[in-house]
């Protein structure tokens, strides 16, 4: 099998968010003979360009003439499709939002229907505070990375990160895993890892002559996937089935995952060389991709001060809390109301990401080439749920929705050639479409 190295756009390359394309609105300039999606042809003059400013200033007596654009219209690439567009005739459109104690209302009696109410703020409150004193101890810094674990870990869904050596990420799975008195393991990917190596495998036992079962290292309640752009691709799908279904296969018999169960996997950004891209469909199965950036220089000294005290090798002080307090947690979070509002201001961002929505993002479609799935919508709603529940609040808000829509989205959208070759961000096009769709 040959490798296929990845290519990866960087955020900020360009000033402005998008990158050195074209303005938004305007088709791209091509020469005759030359395939949609690529960049001008080589040896032809480069206009000047300026790159729109983002988020867009949508004018609301305006923004309803911007249609989304016809499927002809759409940029497409040889040997790949197009994302569907959203149906002209079905515009999805938000309404207000109802008062801050209409939604509590509406969240009592939800919650007592499901048999909870304001005591399972409380009780969260105190099991996340347990778990933000021990991950502490161990990592300084990292408030986005810890909010971004533990919400995925709330939300039962599993968490891709994006950063160079030396940011803590092996440290922030190992601490996240004792905090909740959970197992941990390790695996480091690379070309020859097979996937018995993972799931497990049938030993044959030579004094009885029968097939014992040992099982993988990925059954445990905190797995560590470390560089999984390094192993194949044949390795890479054989985690579909453990982090979608929560099982897995050996010998024709199936063996549940432990409870709570959440992959991690890392990859490096910087090298590239040798690595495999990650199949789109296990990319969604991620519920986040957070990219890491580097501590400020306080929280630098602070690590030098820990190692030079010692404080790194002192027993970590405070109770974990159990794994079933995570699943009580897990649970709690389901139970979070969604009013119908919010409900369709998610399916309108989601629409919006493909084109459609109830006010478009023009010049979308020649940046984006296939928007959020279904999945993305419901990767909404689930870390909204945590995250209010994280803020002490039995109901989502706008703002939840909004606070995480970074590591939801980004590894979401398929990007188009011309977009990639620009340095656009996909950060940029979240903002952007965020933008676009009316608040309630």
């Amino acid at each position: 099998m040959s490798m296929q190295p990845e290519h990866r756009a960087h955020p900020g390359s360009q000033p402005g968010g998008w990158g050195g394309g074209q303005p938004a609105g305007q088709p791209a300039a091509r020469q005759a003979g030359q395939p949609a999606g690529s960049s001008m042809g080589q040896g032809a003059p480069v206009p000047a360009q300026q790159p729109p400013s983002l988020p867009p200033q949508i004018d609301p007596q305006t923004s309803g003439a911007h249609a989304a654009p016809p499927a002809s219209s759409r940029v497409t690439v040889p040997g790949y499709p197009s994302g569907p567009a959203a149906p002209a005739e079905e515009k999805v459109d938000t309404g207000p939002l109802p008062s801050r104690e209409t939604l509590r209302r509406e969240a009592r009696a939800a919650s007592s229907r499901r048999g909870a109410g304001d005591a399972d703020v409380e009780h969260a409150a105190e099991l996340l505070k347990s778990v933000a004193d021990i991950f502490s101890q161990r990592v300084v810094g990292q408030e986005q990375l810890r909010t971004a674990l533990v919400t995925a870990l709330m939300s039962s869904g599993h968490i891709l990160l994006e950063s160079v050596p030396g940011l803590a990420k092996t440290t922030a799975a190992q601490t996240l895993a004792s905090a909740v008195s959970g197992s941990f393991r390790r695996i480091q990917c690379t070309p020859d890892l097979m996937p018995n190596d993972i799931v497990g495998t049938q030993i044959l036992n030579s004094s009885t002559g029968e097939m014992t079962t040992q099982l993988g290292p990925v059954h445990a309640n905190i797995v560590l996937l470390d560089e999984i752009n390094r192993s194949s691709a044949k390795t890479q799908s054989a985690m579909l089935e453990a982090m979608q279904e929560r099982q897995t296969s050996i010998g024709g018999v199936v063996y549940p995952l432990p409870h709570p169960f959440m992959v991690l996997a890392t990859q490096n950004p910087i090298e590239e060389e040798g690595t495999y891209v990650l199949p789109e469909a296990q990319m969604d199965r991620f519920l986040m991709k957070e990219v890491l950036t580097y501590p400020r220089p306080s929280e630098e000294a602070d690590v030098l001060d820990r190692i030079s005290n010692g404080t790194f090798d002192q027993p970590v002080t405070g109770r974990p809390i159990s794994t079933d307090d995570v699943e009580w947690l897990q649970r709690a979070a389901e139970r979070v109301y969604v009013d119908p509002v919010i409900k369709q201001y998610i399916v309108a961002l989601i629409n919006t990401s493909r084109g459609g929505g109830p006010r478009p993002v023009p010049g979308l479609d020649r940046q984006v080439r296939v928007g959020a799935s279904p999945r993305g919508g419901i990767a909404l709603m689930k870390v909204a749920q945590a995250v209010a529940l994280q803020e002490g609040r039995t109901y989502v808000i706008p703002d939840d929705v909004r606070l995480l829509r970074h590591g939801v989205l980004r590894h979401r959208l398929v990007l188009t050639y011309d977009a990639l070759a620009d340095g656009v961000a996909p950060e940029a096009i979240i903002d952007a479409i965020f933008a676009a769709v009316p608040t309630p």
